[in-house]
Order: structure tokens, then C-alpha cells, then sequence
């Protein structure tokens, strides 16, 4: 028994970056992917895996339909949320495409547009345009069929091609990140209004929290007055950051985060800026730094916890 539980430990953490991967994917949440990907050990435990022909797709189809699951209860709980909700950032510093084979769907303004699918659209454009899995696996897995499938993967692609932007390249983002940064520490409204879209939009993710806007704030420069708030930047330190595979910068204060600042931009400038201001969520973000070099699977029968 001992053999046969090592070798499922093995096999599990030999694809845990992939199951995380897919299930923050449908989410937009490490929290709920790690939920996710622990309930997926443990029901690997209780397999019965000398039946199972191939443990990845068993694995990728448990973590898929898991995940879908919770996105369907999420949006529920959502409708509550007070203001604008965004996706839980993830440090990619260690894996920059948090183990797909492209790292598609991963920025947070396409998660956030992911959001508007439903969550079996979301897992078929995910299995398909980050992991790269076949049409017929991905019929398997969502349990639809083939032509079902073709058609939800090519109507998201339609969705989500009318809504984003051609990005700027991983320099010139950062060059507009550190811009921006620099312009509303100083209080630069002209700067910042130089580096913004006409349409620009400011989203504030803080469920509630005092001064922080609860409705999108829209226009090149009501969105620059925004950044400027005089309340922000005192006694603030900026470090740069890899945020779903894009520069972000970390704001700390006394030596303790206080906000995540991320934006989109393309050739007509910064579209987007998207202030993570709430504490769980930026928690999370910390915490995913050492997502793969902490101990997994924890506790496995009152044995020692198995590093990876």
C-alpha cells in the first residue's frame, strides 16, 4: 500500500501545475484552484487507479468538471460583491505560463472578459487554447458532443476577439507601468493623461472598503484624477512584480501590501487599470509565490508531507 500511495503522490504532482492551471483558468481565483485541486487528491486517493488508463486525462477531466462546479455556485456569490470584481492575481515569476502549454487566458483583462462566458464556454476555450487538448478529449471531458464543442470554443473565440485589444509588447508595457507609477505618485494629471485611451477605464476591486470607487470609473480623465488620489501614495513603496505573466507593481506600506496596480494597454495607450485593493485577494497573490515549493500533498495518512 505504501508503494502503490508514493506513486500516486508521483503521478499527482507531476501534473498539479497543469490541474492548477486549468482550474484558476475557469475561476479567475487561486484560492478556489487550490480548493479545487485539493479535492481532486483526494478523490485520487479513492480511485481505484489500476482501472484508470490514463491518469492525466482522469486528472484534467476531475479538475475540469470540480472547477465548473464552483464557477457555477462563484457567479451566485458575486452578484453580491460590492463594486467592481476582478480576477485574483498570481505571481508567474517561477511559472510563467502557470502550467499550460501557451499561456493563453492568463492576463487579467482576458480572465476578466472570460467572466462574461459561462463557465462550460470558459473550460472549453481553456482546455483548447491554453493546454492545446484535442477536440474529442475535450468532448470527454465536458461530456458534450464533438460538434457541441466546436461550436462553443469558436463562439468564445468570436467573444473574446470582439472585446480585446491587440496588446503592447512585454517592454512597452513596462515602460507604461513605470510611467504611471511615476505620474500619480507625483501628481502629474497632464502625464497621466498622456499615457491614457480617450476611453480609458479604471476598475477598483476592494468589496466595500472606504475610498475605494465602487463603480467603474470611465474617461481618459477622470480616470487620471482617480490615480492621483492624494490618500494612496504617502509613505508608499512600489516594487515590481510578475502578474499573470505582465508586469504589475505591489504597493506597500510600513512594509505591508496594500494594493496591486495592473493594466492593459495597446497602441492607443493604457485601456485599462485595474486596482487590486482587497486584503484576501492580495493575500493570495503573495501566497502563489511559493505555490510549488511548498509541501503537497499535505497529510497524507499521517505521513510526511511530500515536497515538490
Amino acid at each position: 500500500m505504501a508503494g502503490d500511495l508514493e506513486e500516486a503522490v508521483s503521478v499527482f504532482v507531476q501534473h498539479r501545475r497543469r490541474l492548477f492551471g486549468i482550474a484558476y483558468r475557469v475561476l479567475g481565483s487561486a484560492v478556489e484552484a487550490e480548493d479545487v485541486v485539493q479535492e481532486v487528491w483526494l478523490r485520487w486517493q479513492k480511485t481505484d487507479r489500476s482501472a484508470v488508463v490514463s491518469p492525466v486525462a482522469f486528472l484534467s477531466s476531475a479538475t475540469t468538471r470540480l472547477a465548473i462546479n464552483v464557477a457555477q455556485s462563484a457567479r451566485a456569490r458575486r452578484e453580491t460583491y460590492i463594486g467592481p470584481w476582478l480576477p485574483e492575481p498570481v505571481d508567474t515569476s517561477s511559472d510563467p505560463e502557470v502550467g499550460a502549454q501557451r499561456a493563453e487566458a492568463l492576463e487579467m483583462a482576458l480572465l476578466l472578459v472570460l467572466e462574461r462566458l459561462s463557465p462550460t464556454e470558459r473550460a472549453a476555450y481553456v482546455l483548447r487554447e491554453a493546454f492545446d487538448y484535442a477536440y474529442p478529449e475535450i468532448a470527454e471531458i465536458l461530456r458534450l458532443s464533438l460538434v457541441n464543442v466546436r461550436k462553443i470554443v469558436s463562439r468564445a473565440r468570436k467573444h473574446l476577439s470582439d472585446e480585446q485589444r491587440e496588446s503592447v509588447d512585454t517592454a512597452e508595457h513596462t515602460r507604461l507601468l513605470n510611467a504611471f507609477v511615476s505620474a500619480a505618485r507625483t501628481g502629474n494629471v497632464a502625464s497621466l493623461e498622456a499615457l491614457l485611451a480617450p476611453d480609458a477605464v479604471s476598475l477598483s476591486d476592494g468589496n466595500g472598503m472606504r475610498a475605494c470607487a465602487r463603480i467603474p470609473v470611465l474617461g481618459r480623465a477622470r480616470v487620471a484624477r482617480l490615480a492621483v488620489y492624494r490618500r494612496l501614495w504617502p509613505d508608499v513603496d512600489v516594487g515590481l512584480v510578475d502578474a499573470n505573466g505582465r508586469t504589475g507593481a505591489l504597493l506597500h506600506r510600513h512594509g505591508e501590501p496594500i494594493a496591486l496596480l495592473h493594466i492593459a494597454a495597446s497602441k492607443e495607450g493604457i485601456h485599462q487599470v485595474m486596482w487590486v485593493f482587497n486584503p484576501s485577494k492580495i493575500a493570495a497573490f503573495t501566497a502563489s509565490r511559493s505555490r510549488f515549493s511548498t509541501a503537497f500533498p499535505p497529510g497524507i495518512g499521517g505521513r510526511a508531507t511530500v515536497a515538490v
